[in-house]
């Protein structure tokens, strides 16, 4: 992964994928929740293969790519007309392709300021949460994370009974929509040894270039209030 996504950590690939290249060995790069958000060098950090998610960076559902380095084939699971290559045959999906091409476009133009905007929001979201919510904890690295990224956990309340109460007034989840309906502890939370207070407490709160300051502050209300009323009750 170039970075989580749950936590938002952004790792070091470009180091990955030179350790990596000077023992020959391919680097396959996730990078569904980078490309768009942070740069990502291909050719110049050596990485073999990388995979991009389309609505990730606001295109259309529905739609990735998987660049390839020269050279470095892939045998195909899908056989039949020999497209793209002979990697990958079936019919293309053309407007889907198009729209990954555009907000690509856009994104290496908006990018930078969008991400600078995105993290002052994020950053205002956090602190609101942090003055109105004792005990809350920030996961994660802080200093090197994804701009729209914000991870917290409540000890002791249920991420379960917070997303009870605000549902239907704000999208929140407990963690990736990879792991949707998977009722175990999250792998990654577990990695980074967290007590199991917080495991239980953690919600995932994602931002991007659409969200406003009203919402930001929309959002701590909704957050704060549920969590008053289920320390209330369980106290």
């Amino acid at each position: 992964m170039a970075a989580n996504n749950e936590i938002g950590t952004i790792y070091p690939m470009q180091a990955i994928a030179q350790i990596a290249q000077r023992y020959h060995v391919p680097v396959l790069c996730d990078g569904s929740q980078a490309v768009g958000k942070i740069p990502i060098q291909f050719e110049n950090w050596g990485i073999t293969y990388l995979a991009i998610s389309a609505h990730k960076l606001y295109g259309p559902k529905g739609m990735g790519a998987l660049v390839v380095r020269k050279n470095c084939r892939l045998e195909p699971l899908i056989f039949g007309g020999g497209h793209q290559r002979g990697m990958r045959s079936g019919t293309l999906n053309v407007p889907g392709i198009v729209g990954l091409g555009e907000a690509c476009r856009l994104r290496s133009l908006e990018m930078a300021t969008d991400e600078r905007a995105i993290a002052t929001k994020r950053d205002r979201l956090q602190n609101l949460l942090l003055e109105k919510i004792t005990g809350l904890v920030i996961n994660g690295d802080t200093a090197n994370r994804l701009a729209g990224n914000l991870h917290i956990s409540i000890p002791d309340i249920p991420n379960s009974a917070v997303i009870a109460r605000i549902r239907h007034h704000l999208a929140i989840s407990t963690g990736s929509a990879c792991s949707s309906g998977v009722e175990a502890p999250s792998h990654v939370l577990q990695a980074l040894q967290l007590p199991q207070a917080l495991t239980d407490g953690a919600l995932r709160i994602g931002l991007g270039k659409f969200t406003t300051e009203a919402e930001v502050d929309r959002a701590s209300s909704l957050l704060t209030d549920a969590i008053m009323q289920i320390r209330q009750i369980l106290t």
